[in-house]
C-alpha cells in the first residue's frame, strides 16, 4: 500500500511517501480503506521524537491517528460493521500502524459509522480532537448547566469542539484565541471571547469553575496564570502532554484541583458525537485539505500552532 512514513525521528522532511506492506487484520480488528486522515499535534510530536516515539519497535513507521474511510474486512460475518460501511475512528500509533496510509487495521471498539452529514475529509477531522474535548469537558469537568468554563486555544481542533460541547451542555463559556479567530469562536457559542494578545485573560475573565487548558506553560505561562481565575477547589484540565510539568504542585498550593487528560478511542463516544453532528448541535471546521504527499507541509503548519479547526490529508478520492 501507499503510505506516508518516517524512517527515524526528526523534522517534517523525514516524512516520505513509499510503498509498504498492507497491515494484517487480526482478532477483533476491522480493516479500513482510508480516504482521509486527520493531522494532530501528537503526530508532529511523535515524529520529532517525544515520549510516545519511544514505543516504536520497527521502522518505517506510519503516523496518524484520525481516519475516515470504508470498511474492507470485519472480524466475523455477522459483525455490526459490514464491508462497504463508511466509518471514522482513531488508531493507536505507534502500537499499530497509523492512518497516513491507504489501509489501517484497528480495534472494532475504535470505529463507528461516519456522521451522514459529513464528507470524508470532515469526518477525518473529528475523532481525536472531538473525543479529547468530550473527555475533558464532559467526563472530567462534568459540564453542567450554569458552570463557568474557560477554554484556551479555542480556535484549534480540540478547543473548537470543547467550546461547542460546553455550550451544548449549558456552561457559561469564556474562550481565548487570537483576534483573527474572534468571530469564528463566537460563532461556536462562546459567551465571551478574549484576544489573548491584547488582553490578559486573568484580568477580564472573572471567576471560573473550570479551565480547559490546551496550552500549558509553553506560551506566556498560560497554565500558571489560569490558576488565578479559578474559584477555590476549581478544576484545571491540562491536555497537551508535557506542557506544564509543575501543574500539580502549583495547583495544590492554591487549593485548586488539577489533572491531565489523555484521550482513548471509544466507538460509543464517536457514535454520540456523530449524532450531535448530524443534529447540527456540533459542527466541524477543516482549515484545509492537503494531499498525502504534502504531509511535511501539514506538520509544519500544525507546529506553527495557528490552525483554525483541523488539517486533513487526502489519502484517496471519495468513493462513488
Amino acid at each position: 500500500m501507499r503510505a506516508l512514513v518516517i524512517d527515524r525521528t526528526g523534522g517534517p522532511e523525514e516524512l516520505q511517501v513509499r510503498e509498504v506492506p498492507d497491515p494484517l487484520r487480526i482478532s477483533d480488528e476491522v480493516l479500513v480503506r482510508v480516504v482521509a486522515a486527520g493531522v494532530n499535534p501528537i503526530d508532529a510530536k511523535t515524529r520529532k521524537g517525544n515520549r510516545v516515539s519511544q514505543a516504536i519497535e520497527h521502522w518505517p513507521v506510519v503516523l496518524g491517528g484520525d481516519f475516515a474511510g470504508v470498511v474492507e474486512e470485519v472480524p466475523y460475518a455477522d459483525h455490526p460493521l459490514r464491508p462497504g460501511d463508511r466509518v471514522y475512528g482513531m488508531g493507536r500509533v505507534p502500537r499499530t500502524s497509523g492512518s497516513y496510509a491507504e489501509l489501517i487495521a484497528v480495534s472494532s471498539l475504535s470505529v463507528a459509522p461516519m456522521p451522514s452529514t459529513l464528507t470524508f475529509a470532515e469526518a477525518a477531522a473529528v475523532p481525536i480532537a472531538a473525543m479529547t474535548a468530550w473527555g475533558a469537558v464532559v467526563e472530567t469537568a462534568k459540564v453542567h448547566d450554569g458552570q463557568r468554563m474557560l477554554v484556551h486555544a479555542a480556535a484549534g481542533g480540540v478547543g473548537a469542539f470543547a467550546v461547542q460541547l460546553a455550550r451544548y451542555f449549558g456552561a457559561r463559556v469564556t474562550a481565548t484565541c487570537s483576534a483573527g479567530n474572534r468571530d469564528f469562536v463566537a460563532s461556536l457559542g462562546a459567551h465571551r471571547v478574549i484576544d489573548y494578545r491584547s488582553e490578559r485573560f486573568e484580568d477580564v475573565a472573572g471567576e471560573q469553575d473550570v479551565v480547559i487548558d490546551l496550552v500549558g506553560n509553553t506560551a506566556d505561562d498560560t497554565g500558571t496564570r489560569s490558576l488565578g481565575v479559578l474559584r477555590p477547589r476549581g478544576l484545571v484540565v491540562n491536555v497537551p502532554t508535557g506542557s506544564w510539568p509543575s501543574m500539580a504542585e502549583e495547583a495544590a498550593e492554591r487549593g485548586i484541583r488539577a489533572t491531565g487528560y489523555s484521550v482513548a478511542p471509544d466507538a460509543r463516544v464517536l457514535s454520540v458525537l456523530g449524532r450531535l453532528i448530524d443534529d447540527g448541535a456540533v459542527r466541524v471546521h477543516v482549515d484545509r485539505v492537503l494531499p498525502l504527499e504534502d504531509g511535511a507541509e501539514a506538520h509544519r503548519l500544525i507546529e506553527d500552532g495557528h490552525v483554525r479547526g483541523k488539517l486533513v490529508l487526502r489519502v484517496a478520492p471519495d468513493p462513488d
